[in-house]
């Protein structure tokens, strides 16, 4: 291709920094950054079904890893409602699980000293992203899982790809029930105990020194339930005297929580034993799913004292007893005012806002306080309500929110058809920001996600209004090369581990015929383009200047002997197209 690759980074830089477009209004644990005032009465409901395709493409954008004509067409004849509800009753093609598995077996039978490791579930993460039936229900696990972090670029989580796998399911499957039990499959997963340091966690021993790990309950209230500071219902912080934020929990708190998160360790052969609870095994016998089993309570490691915790006391226990500690706690936990609005206002991020009003928050946590039929915490209710509040569907210069890396890459696959040469969506991690994506589904560097909720891009527009741009966290003038160099390669050369032969190539092509065939008129090119890749948001110089860029490319013409270079001259018309929209400010910011 013949035009400017300097060019193409000073778009991405743009687009990185055209950010009071987008946002969210908080504090690093979710919050907004001051109290607010009363939410304003609900808006009018929004319309039931989109009025053009464009509209129905930018919701699709929020819901899904990408629109795809026949999932327009669908919602364009059934509207929202109707169409969130297919989604919810759609079960996944395959479970992560059951691809890592496989895959491991073709693996061992061509080398018995191999297996398959973590390439192998980000296959599976790919192909669910770019061609599953169940868009909504994978696109909330992966949205959960930037709230309940668990981290393969942990040592020991790393080791265990086949059990992130399955939490990853596990996301899928309870991110569709309620709140309390979601809560309770990641507190009892092996992969959090790992991960938070839970699993093996013993009782207080006052002859050695030793107290509970307090780690994971520290992180099950700030991250994964409460936060740092008590909310009102739309999500302003409540204060106390002299105006101070009221914090929801102190040191006592943890320690008393803590407590409820001892005894825990691997679903064993031979439970109770005691070398169950410290290895996993007896007499050398595990439990070949132990890595994605829920733990188990084990009593004689259990603290039977008294465990006192945001107001609430479990009595000391006679006989000691972790299921019961357990359920009081996540009760406890679940039934807290912060929860709606605090796990409320992450749902709204990741879905389609950085900066929620108070009254969206506000119906959202009502949405989680009750579901209609006196329900509370119904998942299905609350992202039902985070996608179809008519604030989602509004456009303004608050709304919207920055695209991470990893849905920018799956709203390209999606956007024109790719097809995997080994079936396996071999795309691999995609972390260095200067030569990829800068992320990788599952692959946070710490707890705290990619990017905090409230990260505010100091010294930016976005700032001196008082708004966040959470994924403005992990982007920088390497990362924003990166990424451009990372698509143009890829929509050139296809996306993806290059391949040995037969193909002798990156194992995702993309079907550009539709586009090749617009190549001799460069503004419908990119009418097409960018209508694919920005729902209607490009705007008349945008298209323009993109037109003008595609249209100095040259197409030779034709003289009998030349096919192949006005091949190769339109290919590079389409490659060209497609990637000025990719690192457009229209496209990276998703209104």
């Amino acid at each position: 291709m013949k035009f400017s690759q300097v060019r193409c980074t000073f778009l991405a830089l743009a687009a990185a920094a055209a950010l009071a477009a987008c946002g969210g209004g908080g504090g690093a644990d979710g919050s907004s950054p001051s109290p607010s005032p009363a939410p304003a009465p609900a808006p009018a409901p929004g319309p039931e079904k989109p009025a053009t395709r464009d509209e129905a493409a930018r919701f699709l954008a929020q819901a899904t890893f990408g629109p795809v004509d026949a999932d327009i067409d669908r919602l364009m004849d059934i509207g929202y409602a109707a169409w969130i509800d297919e989604q919810f009753a759609r079960a996944p093609a395959q479970t992560h699980r059951a691809h890592w598995e496989t895959r491991d077996a073709e693996i061992k039978a061509a080398n018995a000293t191999a297996s398959a490791g973590q390439n192998e579930f980000f296959e599976s993460f790919w192909k669910q992203a770019v061609t599953g039936p169940d868009q909504l229900r994978q696109r909330l696990a992966f949205a959960l899982s930037q709230i309940f972090v668990v981290s393969l670029v942990d040592g020991t989580v790393g080791d265990n790809p086949r059990a992130v796998a399955a939490y990853l399911d596990m996301l899928a499957d309870k991110g569709f029930t309620t709140y309390r039990e979601l809560l309770e499959q990641v507190s009892r997963h092996p992969m959090m105990g790992i991960y938070l340091s839970h699993l093996r966690n013993q009782k207080a021993d006052a002859r050695t020194g030793r107290v509970p790990d307090e780690n994971y309950a520290r992180e099950v209230m700030q991250l994964f339930s409460i936060g740092l500071v008590e909310l009102a219902e739309d999500g302003s912080v409540r204060t106390g005297a002299g105006g101070a934020a009221l914090e929801t929990y102190t040191p006592a708190d943890i320690s008393g929580l803590a407590k409820v998160f001892t005894g825990w360790s691997w679903d064993c052969p031979a439970f109770p034993a005691n070398s169950c609870f410290t290895s996993g095994a007896s007499g050398g016998v595990s439990d070949p799913d132990r890595s994605f089993k829920p733990m188990l309570g084990y009593a004689q490691y259990h603290a039977t004292e008294a465990k006192t915790f945001l107001g609430t006391t479990i009595a000391a226990q006679a006989t000691a007893d972790p299921a019961a500690s357990l359920a009081a706690a996540l009760d406890r936990l679940a039934t807290h005012p912060n929860v709606g609005p605090f796990i409320g206002r992450q749902l709204i991020q990741r879905f389609v806002t950085s900066n929620p009003s108070p009254a969206y928050v506000g119906a959202v946590a009502r949405a989680f306080a009750d579901n209609g039929t006196g329900v509370r915490g119904d998942m299905k209710a609350v992202l039902k309500s985070v996608l179809m509040h008519p604030e989602a569907r509004t456009v303004s210069d608050t709304s919207g929110k920055v695209r991470e890396p990893v849905l920018r890459l799956s709203a390209y696959l999606r956007a024109f058809p790719h097809a995997s040469d080994s079936g396996h969506y071999r795309i691999g991690a995609t972390d260095n920001p200067g030569t990829q994506l800068g992320q990788s589904a599952l692959r946070s560097p710490s707890v705290f996600n990619f990017y905090r909720p409230g990260f505010v891009p100091p010294g930016t527009a976005t700032a001196a209004r008082g708004l966040v741009a959470p994924e403005l966290q992990i982007a920088s003038e390497t990362s924003a090369a990166g990424y451009v160099n990372y698509m143009r390669d890829g929509v050139s050369a296809g996306i993806g581990i290059t391949a040995g032969a037969p193909f002798n190539r990156r194992d995702l092509q993309p079907d550009f015929s539709a586009e090749l065939a617009l190549a001799a008129t460069p503004a419908a090119l990119v009418d097409r383009v960018t209508s694919r890749l920005t729902y209607g948001s490009a705007g008349t110089a945008l298209k323009a200047e993109i037109t003008n860029a595609v249209g100095a490319i040259n197409v030779p013409a034709a003289n009998g002997s030349n096919q192949a270079q006005i091949d190769t001259a339109r290919r590079n018309r389409v490659n060209a197209a497609i990637l000025l929209t990719l690192a457009s400010p229209e496209f990276v910011v998703l209104k």
